[in-house]
C-alpha cells in the first residue's frame, strides 16, 4: 500500500513540475523555432541542451560533430529506459511570418516539430531530475541530430546513447491529429524509406533522324509507366506499400534525341519481404525496359530508413501511462504512416515504441502538413508531450 501511495504522489510530482514550468516550456520551444539549424549544423541547438542539462546538475557528454547522450542516474538501482528527442531543422521558407517567434534563418525551418520535441524532453529531463532518488533504474536522454537526413539516430547509436539500455521510446508531434491526443499501437507505425535512381544509357543523335537513335526519353517514359505494377501487380495486397518516381531528368536539347535518363524515386513499406522484393523487381524492370529498347540500365538502391515497428508491451505501456496521465478519452488510434523516421535504429538495439502527439487545432491554425511552409503546432500540446516523456520513463521503471 505505501508502495503504491508513494508511485501515485511521484506520479502527481511529475504533472506537477511540467505544469508549473509550461511557460518555460513555451518559451523554450518558441526560441529554437526561431533559430533553426538544419542536419549536422545544430551547434547553437546542441549548446542550449548542454546549458541547460548542466544548470539542471544533469551529467552529458556531447557527439559528434552535434548532439547531446545525458543520464540521470536514479537514487535506486534498476533498468535504463532511454527518452530520445530530435533537433534539426529543414530547409524550407517559413511562410508563417506574422509569428513573434516566426525563423530568423532564410530558407530554414522548423517544418515538422524537432523543435516541440527538444523542449519537451528538456522539461521532462527537469521533471524527472526532481524526482531522481525515487527512480528505481536510470534514464538515459538523447538529443539527436540529422534525422531529416536519417542519419543522425545510426550515428548516435554508434557514440553509444544505447549502451546499457534497456528499452527506448520517442514521440512526434502529429499535425493530423487533434490536439493532446495520444497514440501508440502495437506493430508498424511508419514505413522503411528507400531511394533509388535508374540510369539508362541509349543513343542520342538528331531529333529529325530517330532511325539512327536509341531514346532514353523513350526508355525512361516506359519505365516509369511500368514500373507501378511492381507493387499493384507483384506485391501481396495485404502488405503496403509505396513506389514513387520523384524526378526524370532526360536529353538536352529539344531536337536532339536523349543519350542519357536518369530516374530518382522512393519506396516505401512495413513488411522487409516486401522490402526485398521490390528490390529486386525494379533491377528486373529496368534491365527488360532497356533491353527491349537495346538501351542499358543501371541501377542503385539505397536502403535509407527501417520500419518503425511498435513493441507489444512497450506501445500498451504507453497507452496505460497516457490514459493515467491525460484520461482514456486523449487515447487515439491513428493509423501508420509511410512518412519515415529513423528512430527505426534505436529498436534495433532495445525494444520500445513511438507515439505520436496530435498538436492539430483548425482554431489555431495548425493542421497544415509537416515539412510545409505553413507548419506549427497547437502549444497546448508541449505539455502533454513533456508529460508523456517522463510518466513513461517513471512507469516503465516501476514495472
Amino acid at each position: 500500500m505505501i508502495q503504491t501511495e508513494m508511485k501515485e504522489i511521484i506520479h502527481s510530482k511529475i504533472k506537477e513540475v511540467i505544469q508549473t514550468n509550461s511557460e518555460e516550456l513555451t518559451e523554450i520551444r518558441r526560441k529554437l523555432h526561431s533559430e533553426p539549424e538544419l542536419s549536422w549544423e545544430e551547434e547553437q541547438t546542441t549548446a542550449f541542451v548542454c546549458q541547460y542539462l548542466s544548470d539542471l546538475g544533469v551529467s552529458y557528454r556531447r557527439t559528434e560533430p552535434t548532439g547531446v547522450i545525458a543520464t540521470i542516474i536514479g537514487g535506486r538501482s534498476g533498468k535504463t529506459v532511454a527518452l530520445r528527442a530530435d533537433m534539426d531543422a529543414l530547409p524550407v521558407e517559413e511562410l508563417n511570418t506574422d509569428l513573434s517567434y516566426a525563423s530568423k534563418e532564410t530558407g530554414k525551418m522548423h517544418a515538422c516539430g524537432h523543435d516541440a520535441h527538444t523542449a519537451m524532453l528538456l522539461t521532462a529531463a527537469k521533471a524527472l531530475n526532481e524526482i531522481k532518488d525515487e527512480l528505481p533504474g536510470n534514464v538515459r536522454l538523447i538529443f539527436q541530430p540529422a534525422e531529416e537526413l536519417a542519419q543522425g539516430a545510426k550515428e548516435m547509436v554508434k557514440q553509444g546513447a544505447m549502451e546499457d539500455v534497456d528499452n527506448v521510446f520517442g514521440i512526434h508531434i502529429w499535425s493530423q491529429m487533434p490536439t493532446q491526443k495520444v497514440s501508440c499501437t502495437p506493430g508498424p507505425s511508419f514505413a522503411s524509406a528507400d531511394l533509388f535512381k535508374v540510369t539508362f544509357k541509349g543513343k542520342g543523335g538528331h531529333g529529325a533522324m530517330p532511325h539512327d537513335c536509341i531514346d532514353a526519353a523513350i526508355v525512361a517514359s516506359s519505365f516509369v509507366m511500368n514500373v507501378q505494377t511492381v507493387v499493384s501487380r507483384t506485391v501481396d495486397a495485404q502488405h503496403p506499400s509505396v513506389l514513387t518516381v520523384g524526378k526524370m531528368v532526360v536529353g538536352t536539347r529539344f531536337n536532339v534525341i536523349a543519350e542519357n535518363a536518369v530516374i530518382e524515386g522512393t519506396v516505401r513499406c512495413f513488411n522487409p519481404e516486401t522490402r526485398d522484393h521490390i528490390e529486386t523487381q525494379l533491377q528486373h524492370y529496368a534491365e527488360q525496359v532497356a533491353a527491349i529498347y537495346g538501351a542499358t540500365a543501371e541501377v542503385e538502391y539505397i536502403r535509407g530508413t527501417q520500419a518503425v515497428i511498435n513493441e507489444k508491451d512497450s506501445a500498451k505501456l504507453v497507452q496505460q501511462v497516457a490514459s493515467a496521465a491525460f484520461g482514456a478519452d486523449a487515447l487515439y488510434h491513428e493509423k501508420p504512416t509511410m512518412g519515415a523516421e529513423d528512430f527505426s535504429f534505436y529498436l534495433d538495439k532495445a525494444p520500445g515504441s513511438f507515439a505520436l502527439v496530435g498538436s492539430g487545432n483548425p482554431e489555431k491554425d495548425t493542421e497544415w502538413a509537416h515539412h510545409h511552409g505553413k507548419f506549427n503546432i497547437d502549444e497546448d500540446a508541449l505539455a502533454t508531450g513533456a508529460e508523456l516523456y517522463a510518466q513513461y520513463a517513471w512507469g516503465y521503471l516501476n514495472q
